[in-house]
């Protein structure tokens, strides 16, 4: 049994295969498992570049979030953010509790894969032989591998994905000049969708801000991402009024960082022996890319006996 992305759907899936006894092999094409739970390294500190949080309502995710914060990988961050509107001050929303984790949202996908088979900088051309194969990643990543079995409901619902591209902007400062922040979103924006405040996130009181663009400024940005930076900087600057720049600027590009929500999909695309599964069945979320994974572990599991 062979995992195609050891992002938290993969790693969920690739748990309960194992649980299950059933022998299976992850393969990532990254240097670390995670896939959007990312941090960027500046400075000797990784920010949080991917997901900026984690939220949770289904009761079996709630379970593993209240085991990873008995384990000190995560704790309660907020439920109120800002929303900045064109035109007018920030306002004050409030939602479900945002979860966050000191050491990086990275940190919980080290521990789903705690124990798993795991190979690392593993890029993978071809669907892989096995008795079944799971591919957790975006559809349009997913169909290249996907040529041979043009006709599966695996490719029907790949096809059907749409995602987003996104930059995430990080911006680290010699000292922390803005207002309690926690995190923003940001309507209406020309350039940014969110900033959120890293420190605060981690609790480090790092002063370190993380900003991600709309879909629109980084689909003209994706072939020279680098050069998005002093765009972003001078946009945060002007939203959270900062006396001056930050000391370094460093940008991640995400070709495919936020699916369309399909509220009515089913958990996870499976067809003669090969599945596919993430946060793109159902809406967005760390906890929809955990339930996929999880749900076709399940589902192949049985299968296989």
């Amino acid at each position: 049994m062979v995992v195609v992305g050891a992002g938290v759907a993969g790693l969920a899936c690739a748990r309960e295969l194992t649980r299950a006894g059933v022998a299976v092999r992850v393969l990532e094409r990254g240097p670390a498992v995670g896939g959007r739970l990312a941090g960027l390294e500046v400075a000797g500190r990784a920010a949080d570049v991917g997901a900026a949080y984690l939220t949770a309502d289904d009761p079996v995710f709630v379970a593993q979030v209240r085991q990873w914060q008995a384990a000190g990988l995560a704790r309660p961050w907020t439920d109120t953010l800002l929303a900045y509107d064109r035109g007018g001050p920030p306002r004050a929303t409030t939602g479900p509790m945002r979860y966050a984790a000191p050491g990086g949202l990275r940190a919980l996908a080290e521990d789903l894969a705690a124990g798993l088979d795991v190979t690392l900088d593993c890029t993978v051309t071809e669907l892989p032989h096995a008795d079944a194969v799971v591919l957790a990643m975006p559809g349009p990543q997913a169909l290249p591998l996907l040529q041979a079995h043009p006709d599966t409901a695996v490719v029907a619902a790949a096809r059907a994905q749409r995602w987003s591209p996104v930059l995430a902007v990080v911006l680290t400062y010699p000292d922390r000049s803005w207002p309690d922040l926690h995190g923003a979103f940001v309507n209406d924006h020309p350039v940014l969708a969110t900033v959120c405040d890293d420190g605060d996130r981690h609790g480090d009181g790092a002063p370190v801000l993380v900003a991600h663009t709309n879909a629109r400024f980084a689909a003209a940005h994706l072939d020279r991402p680098a050069d998005a930076g002093p765009a972003v900087e001078r946009a945060v600057r002007d939203l959270l009024g900062l006396p001056g720049p930050p000391a370094s600027v460093a940008v991640r590009r995400w070709r495919h960082a936020q699916p369309t929500a399909q509220p009515d999909a089913p958990a996870f695309a499976l067809d003669a022996g090969i599945a596919l599964a993430g946060d793109a069945f159902g809406r967005p979320r760390v906890q929809t890319a955990w339930l996929s994974g999880r749900a076709a572990g399940i589902a192949l599991a049985a299968r296989l006996g």
